[in-house]
């Protein structure tokens, strides 16, 4: 199969879509048969790409082969995304390049990015230029990341940071509630972030629920990722209700 630009395409489907649905597939809790049959499910539900990685993931060799593995079982493209420079591997089709700009650790804003830049250059990854804002605390994101976490009630200082990202030459800006976060992205937020950032939006962290999905799209989110509710033994009709109510979202 030819190389596809993993760019181009989420826009293209973002032209059909009202918003697209990523499912992230933590590498340090799925083995490689039940990460490839997962792959093959929510892509039949509707989801637009696979994510790969986590903010604690550390076995390279694990997450290679799970890449690899999946990488057989779906035409949708597969993006890395890591949490350090051990979450690039080959094989996969795109990496969210992000810089987790609300970090009091320099590492995490561009020390791991010079480090990790020559892999996917090496590696033939499509590097997509993220800024990575953690919302609120006491995540794996927000502890591994040495966030300095933007508060949920504070949606101005959100979008102050991703027009930042914007005005650096960003054009991806994912909010992130954290993995097991104990309350979601508020629309607020997303809706005021929307009003300054003229890129493409992505919103993870704790979405269980279609009513959750299609207020967060209806604010302005182009991308929603799903990872909590499927690590924790969520059913896969579940994920069809939230996709089904993203389709019925008003934009």
């Amino acid at each position: 199969m030819t190389k596809i630009k993993v760019e181009s395409y989420l826009n293209s489907e973002l032209k059909k879509k009202k918003a697209l649905l990523f499912v992230l597939i933590d590498s340090e809790i799925s083995n490689q048969n039940s990460s490839a049959n997962l792959a093959k499910q929510v892509e039949k539900i509707g989801a637009s790409a696979i994510l790969v990685g986590g903010s604690s993931a550390t076995d390279q060799i694990e997450m290679s082969q799970i890449v690899k593995t999946i990488k057989k079982s779906i035409k949708i493209p597969i993006i890395l995304f890591p949490g350090n420079v051990t979450g690039v591997v080959p094989e996969a089709d795109a990496i969210l390049f992000s810089s987790l700009m609300n970090s009091e650790n320099p590492y995490f804003i561009t020390q791991a990015q010079a480090l990790g830049a020559p892999s996917v250059l090496k590696f033939g990854l499509e590097p997509l230029p993220t800024a990575y804002l953690v919302i609120g605390d006491g995540t794996s994101a927000w502890f591994v990341g040495s966030a300095r976490g933007i508060p949920f009630e504070k949606p101005k200082i959100a979008a102050a940071y991703a027009l930042a990202a914007q005005f650096l030459g960003m054009r991806f800006v994912y909010l992130e509630a954290g993995s097991g976060a104990k309350t979601t992205v508020q629309p607020d937020m997303v809706k005021t972030v929307r009003k300054l950032f003229n890129g493409f939006l992505i919103v993870g962290g704790g979405i269980k629920d279609a009513k959750t999905a299609k207020s967060l799209v209806e604010a302005g989110a182009d991308a929603l990722v799903i990872g909590t509710l499927l690590e924790k033994g969520g059913k896969l009709s579940k994920l069809t209700e939230i996709s089904k109510a993203m389709k019925t979202a008003k934009k």
